[in-house]
């Protein structure tokens, strides 16, 4: 099924032109925000007026004389100063309801031109356990692969780890000192780096940062890296490959896609940073600026984009004094690559020629991606039909409003976070459903606690911070992973008590007759999943997919509290629980797209 708000803008857009010849104002449809009023508004009128030096209510009767939607809307009314409120028809939602029952994409019709977006999303630096401030990144970036890929388009997961640098350095200095150059095996290295990763990083950076013997060791290190040699090969691979197994299980506890295949750090661009400043030389871009290697981005005039506090020009610094790069090398690099303009990597990795570059990075990097995306468009690194975003996020505040920390002030490692998930929501599932077995309250457990923590977050506005409190992400009222999953095990529980079985009624595409009001309501929100859905992903927000899946549970309560369903007779039962069964597939596709789990009874 199309999405109804953008049939109906398109039918208004229409009825404008026609209206008024020339014109081109947009049909402003939204949806209305009192339903006794319509199901939609469609505003453009206002603003074609003020063009037009008309009436407004005049230009509406105009453009409804010529509104063509008497196929699935009840005659249009104008309201106000020019509204045009629109209702959907009663038996057309009825049919749309029976076309989208037999559906497993339950009306969302896939991408008429897929794209292959790079989404480039998490990125711990791998040298220590991964905290909180990996978490928004993580479960953001997880959630619209999740939402482009059921549109259709093809999505390249790209988890773009620290895996290069300073602290590469650091820890193959540290690791020659604890094993011994001698023990230089991966073997040694990884069995030595799983004892305690965290630990490893805390003694190396200590040790760098108040013994000037080691700290040259660990700068020579990373020459050492870069250049190849065999041996710092060997203690980079062991501490990466530790990392790795950590990062995979953080990535498995919380039920995001981000495999091992899906790794591309900055290792992987190595090969392609001289070729970056070549390239960038021979473009006549490079500037030198305290014995480094810059780009100074400037205007047609000559007047510099980026200024710095003090009204100095900001440049972009692509190579050290030392000939060292930089993480701004790195990411055009890695921009250069995706697009294709670098066609492969090392080991023969070839680009994906995206069409879309996603980069789900917290907001305080704005400014990097500002210069790095306008030094990568001047290079010819990506084409203008490529798109680069910055995909910006707020920050996660504890209950002081500060960012959020252990109670000593440390940094919260993401495993005791979801390991206190998982508690906390054991004793809540225990006090709620005590006569169901341990391990099923377990399970349960573990899919609400983690849930929860992941819908907290996305529920959120992406670009504002927000206060982590445990009572209200677990709570069962209120919009919360824990109502959603609720929600959707009560409509599950209906089938079970009345015994019957949901797949019995999808492969009916008959109408489903809406007698009650409340059938009503719940039936057009339910027709609103691919409209909601499009909308999330216009702006990459999935708080408007969770705002839309919590009026979808309110409405289904509403519902349910005025309209028996087992209790009442045929055909009427069936016609019930055939709605009923769309409103659970959609909270449990909705939530899936989220990347949040949901339990068949609670």
């Amino acid at each position: 099924m199309p999405n109804v708000q953008r049939i109906l803008e398109e039918r208004v857009t229409d009825a404008m032109r026609a209206a008024f010849p020339g014109t081109d104002a947009p049909a402003v449809v939204v949806l209305s925000q009192d339903p006794k009023f319509g199901d939609y508004q469609a505003n453009g009128a206002m603003a074609l007026a003020k063009q037009l030096k008309r009436k407004a209510r005049d230009v509406a009767a105009e453009i409804v004389a010529r509104l063509n939607v008497s196929d699935l809307c009840e005659k249009p009314e104008i309201a106000g100063p020019g509204f045009i409120n629109l209702r959907l028809r009663t038996d057309w939602v009825s049919d749309q309801l029976g076309k989208i029952n037999p559906d497993d994409r339950l009306g969302v019709e896939p991408a008429a031109r897929p794209e292959t977006v790079v989404v480039d999303y998490s990125a711990p630096n791998l040298a220590k356990e991964m905290h909180v401030g990996h978490l928004r990144s993580t479960i953001i970036g997880d959630a619209l692969v999740r939402m482009l890929e059921f549109a259709g388009n093809k999505v390249i997961r790209q988890n773009h780890v620290g895996d290069w640098g300073t602290q590469v350095g650091m820890l193959v200095a540290y690791l020659d000192r604890a094993a011994g150059k001698s023990t230089r095996t991966l073997a040694s290295y990884v069995n030595l780096l799983l004892t305690d990763l965290e630990e490893f990083y805390r003694q190396a950076k200590t040790l760098f940062d108040t013994d000037l013997a080691f700290a040259k060791d660990a700068r020579h290190a990373v020459v050492l890296l870069q250049s190849g040699d065999p041996d710092t090969l060997v203690g980079w691979q062991g501490w990466r490959n530790a990392s790795l197994v950590h990062a995979d299980n953080v990535y498995t506890r919380l039920n995001v896609r981000l495999t091992l295949e899906d790794i591309r750090g900055e290792s992987a661009y190595n090969s392609l940073l001289p070729k970056v400043i070549e390239h960038l030389d021979k473009m006549h871009f490079l500037e030198p600026s305290e014995n480094a290697q810059c780009v100074f981005i400037r205007d047609q005039a000559g007047k510099p984009l980026f200024l710095a506090k003090d009204g100095t020009p900001l440049p972009l610094i692509v190579q050290k004094s030392d000939e060292g790069y930089l993480y701004a090398t790195t990411d055009l690099a890695a921009i250069g690559f995706r697009t294709g303009f670098f066609p492969e990597i090392s080991g023969g990795t070839k680009s994906p020629h995206a069409n879309r570059i996603l980069y789900v990075v917290d907001a305080r990097q704005s400014l990097h991606f500002q210069m790095v995306f306008e030094c990568a468009r001047r290079a010819g690194f990506a084409p203008e039909n490529v798109r680069l975003e910055h995909i910006a996020f707020g920050t996660m505040m504890g209950p002081d409003g500060r960012p959020f920390k252990t109670r000593d002030g440390g940094t919260v490692k993401l495993m005791d976070l979801l390991d206190e998930a998982e508690k906390r929501a054991f004793d809540l599932v225990s006090a709620k459903s005590g006569d169901l077995s341990e391990d099923e309250r377990r399970s349960i457990a573990r899919i609400v606690g983690i849930g929860a923590v992941k819908y907290a977050d996305l529920a959120q506005n992406r670009t504002s911070d927000y206060i982590f409190s445990w009572d209200k992400m677990l709570s069962l009222d209120g919009n919360t992973a824990p109502y959603m999953q609720y929600a959707y095990a009560r409509i599950r529980s209906i089938f079970r008590k009345g015994g019957h079985e949901a797949e019995a009624h999808r492969a009916d595409a008959a109408p489903i007759a809406l007698a009650a009001p409340q059938e009503l309501a719940l039936a057009k929100a339910v027709l609103r999943f691919p409209e909601f859905l499009d909308r999330a992903l216009e702006d990459y927000r999935p708080n408007i997919l969770a705002a839309y899946l919590y009026d979808l549970a309110g409405a289904f309560t509403a519902f349910y509290d005025a309209c028996p369903v087992i209790q009442s007779e045929e055909p009427l039962r069936s016609e019930r629980l055939k709605l009923c069964d769309l409103a659970a597939r959609v909270i449990q596709r909705g939530l899936a797209l989220l990347g949040i789990e949901t339990a068949e009874r609670m």
